[in-house]
């Protein structure tokens, strides 16, 4: 079908901030082609476009040649597994989406003479020296850790798209994603939020890994969406941070959540993951500067949404 409207593809399209991306560009009057192996999407996540004609849907493994009929003005690049549960039992997918896959749909832009945002993570930064971090701190990585197998996918990710950029003159987008949160995140993620929600709500004991004294920023998921967003349309082709400066101790995030949930749930602690960073936050003065974004939604209004979603989801366990 011939359209006039501007065509973006987004891979990873049944995945959390993926499935939240088409919902973006659809109000925003696009044509969206998703795309998604569903190796950690989910088709309920998008079940709710298949009715529309201004969307489309390809099952497809994108490690594997990406052929896309037609026009395509905007690409982006968010297939990977993204939870330390899924790249530790996936390592070897989570390394080849993030270079044979990365590879592969920087061609199909370079073809298709299409723009392409790339989803790199705030993980490129490793454990971190500098807090809180900025675009220019190179970090600090353990290539062979556990971890060094989303870190090392990621930071390959940002080379090669950079190098698509300087060679074939590709326009490129790199957002680096701090934490985010919101409905459709999967109960069993294996991230500290789902945890604690999916926990409290069974009224079992919260597990906190370490001593909880770790921090992270949470960013509800309609603020990273608008920044991505944001970042795609600009100009501006190095990373980009985009997450919520407001910085938590892990233990405290659980102690909000057993306060929102009025659970009996205790705090359990056990020991903490290798490799695993102690403190959390981004820089978002470029983001406020280039593209006059910064987060709306304060993190008791996002935990009341994301908990009224997990408990319908929990629910439905039952």
């Amino acid at each position: 079908m011939k359209t006039d409207k501007q065509r973006v593809l987004i891979t990873g399209a049944a995945g959390f901030i993926g499935s939240h991306l088409c919902d973006r560009f659809l109000a925003e009057g696009f044509e969206v082609i998703g795309m998604d192996n569903l190796l950690t999407g989910s088709m309920d996540n998008i079940s709710h476009l298949f009715p529309r004609d201004d969307f489309h849907f390809y099952h497809h493994d994108v490690t594997k040649f990406v052929h896309v009929p037609g026009k395509l003005d905007y690409i982006l690049h968010f297939a990977s597994p993204a939870s330390p549960i899924d790249y530790l039992k996936m390592p070897i997918q989570t390394l080849k989406v993030g270079s044979l896959g990365t590879h592969n749909l920087l061609g199909l832009a370079n073809a298709k003479k299409a723009r392409i945002l790339v989803a790199s993570t705030s993980e490129v930064y490793g454990d971190p020296l500098v807090h809180p971090q900025a675009e220019e701190y190179w970090g600090n990585v353990n290539p062979v850790g556990p971890r060094g197998v989303y870190d090392e996918a990621k930071r390959f990710l940002e080379a090669m798209t950079m190098a698509y950029h300087n060679f074939h003159g590709v326009e490129t987008r790199i957002v680096r994603i701090f934490n985010t949160y919101g409905p459709r995140m999967r109960l069993f993620d294996g991230r500290a939020l789902p945890n604690f929600l999916r926990q409290a709500i069974k009224d079992e004991p919260i597990t906190i890994y370490g001593d909880g004294q770790q921090t992270r920023s949470f960013c509800y998921v309609s603020d990273t969406v608008d920044g991505i967003f944001r970042l795609l349309m600009s100009d501006y082709h190095l990373p980009v941070n985009v997450g919520n400066p407001v910085e938590i101790t892990i233990k405290q995030l659980a102690e909000e959540v057993v306060s929102l949930t009025d659970t009996r749930s205790e705090l359990v602690f056990e020991d903490l993951p290798t490799d695993d960073p102690k403190k959390r936050r981004p820089d978002i003065s470029k983001a406020q500067e280039l593209l006059s974004w910064s987060p709306q939604v304060t993190r008791a209004e996002g935990l009341r949404k994301t908990y009224d979603y997990f408990k319908e989801a929990v629910g439905k366990l039952s």
